[in-house]
């Protein structure tokens, strides 16, 4: 089970504030106050997280807002003002490959190291990296899981071909003999999900099958294990937007669906050794992490204290971003506590202050859109499309700011610290 929704009861729980995304301009709500804009600074104490789908594009489409955004963030050289971390939930393509697409939509060149995918915190996981894993998802599946550290990977096809009498949905795909049964087969030790597959019924079967035989899919248990093998997972979000109008099935609608037979089968919960991804806390600490070495490189000694973290998505972006200022200051209060008492008081002159979310209104949230997470009439609180292990707290979906688009985000902020535009 996930350790974050630990956090989750921390701010109090506010009624949704409705906000029309016609009125969410940066000068309105979302500034509270006038800001005085200076000349341009050198040194930034602030960098952006900023979600990709739904905020820089919509499916193989720029939106136009994204390239009047980073005509503000880029200088005449061609480098950006501020750091800048793309943080998707996508996973099922390489890291350089998102970079190049992204370079080539922006107009900019986007770094290999400034893309965190969902699955990029896996890298950490190293106790698992020598483990056979059983690997979920699509596109360059096994070279994602070899550059994340996995040395030794089984794909679900592979492990069908290996075991035809498993896959038996498709009546096209059953095998028409009965083969012989295998022994030289090497037993899975873990499931590695990196985002969704294409054919779920198979995925969802075999992973099944890994799960309930301890690893041994030629086999039968007659007790399902439990604590059953590790299981890692990323991409939580329930819904993405592509070009359709209405948002589309992602990695947590699959997750949901491997969840809910796992329990009506055992009678118990499936558990995660690591669930990342947005919201995760240790994917806004990566991503921190990020944001620090690319001030270091540009030579920028001033340290970055605030993060605005910009999405679409109020189950993830949002209650992302907020859970992990939450955690920043829970930080920040016990680092007071403990040395404070001895007169020792002294800040890490490079530790993040807080992190802001900005919601954006052009991707999965839409105030009258079917999936957005406007309150029902009546005032009934809107459905939790987060994942289960993460605790609901309605303040947690609200925004610090709402506005109409990206370009108003990077607007609102350069306002807050009196940067020019």
């Amino acid at each position: 089970m996930a350790v974050l929704g630990l956090f989750s009861g921390v701010r109090a729980a506010r009624p949704w504030q409705r906000v029309a995304c016609a009125a969410a301009g940066f000068q309105g709500r979302s500034l509270g106050k006038s800001y005085a804009v200076s000349r341009a600074q050198s040194q930034p104490t602030f960098g952006f997280l900023l979600d990709i789908d739904g905020v820089l594009v919509r499916g193989h489409r720029v939106i136009p807002a994204a390239l009047k955004a980073f005509h503000r963030l880029v200088n005449a050289q061609g480098k950006l003002r501020v750091p800048v971390v793309f943080v998707t939930n996508a996973g099922n393509i390489l890291q350089h490959g998102k970079a190049q697409e992204l370079s080539a939509l922006l107009g900019f060149k986007v770094e290999p190291d400034q893309v965190i995918l969902s699955h990029s915190p896996m890298k950490l996981f190293s106790q698992y990296h020598g483990k056979r894993m059983i690997v979920s998802g699509q596109g360059p599946l096994v070279e994602n899981a070899q550059i994340l550290g996995f040395k030794n990977v089984v794909t679900v096809d592979e492990l069908r071909m290996a075991f035809p009498v498993l896959d038996m949905v498709d009546l096209q795909r059953r095998p028409k003999t009965t083969p012989l049964p295998r022994n030289d087969f090497p037993a899975i030790e873990g499931v590695l999900l990196l985002g969704e597959p294409v054919r779920w019924e198979t995925s969802l079967q075999l992973i099944m099958d890994v799960l309930l035989s301890n690893g041994n899919p030629g086999t039968g248990l007659a007790t399902a294990p439990y604590p059953h093998l590790p299981v890692l997972a990323s991409n939580m979000d329930l819904l993405w937007m592509a070009e359709a109008k209405m948002p589309r099935f992602g990695h947590g609608t699959f997750l949901l669906c491997l969840e809910t037979i796992y329990r009506k089968v055992t009678g118990k919960e499936l558990r995660y050794k690591g669930l990342m991804g947005k919201p995760s806390i240790l994917t806004y600490q990566y991503a921190e992490e990020l944001i620090r070495q690319q001030a270091e490189r540009r030579g920028w000694a001033a340290p970055i204290q605030k993060l605005y973290a910009v999405g679409d998505n109020p189950m993830s972006d949002v209650y992302g971003a907020n859970l992990f200022n939450q955690y920043l200051q829970m930080a920040k209060h016990e680092r007071a506590e403990k040395l404070g008492a001895s007169g020792l008081l002294k800040q890490r002159s490079s530790a993040t202050q807080s992190c802001a979310s900005i919601l954006v209104c052009t991707g999965v949230y839409s105030p009258k859109a079917p999936g957005s997470t406007e309150p029902a009439q009546g005032g009934e609180e809107p459905p939790f499309h987060g994942h289960r292990d993460f605790n609901f707290s309605p303040g947690l979906i609200e925004a610090s700011h709402i506005v109409n688009d990206v370009d108003e985000a990077v607007q609102l902020v350069f306002h807050k610290e009196g940067w020019a535009l």
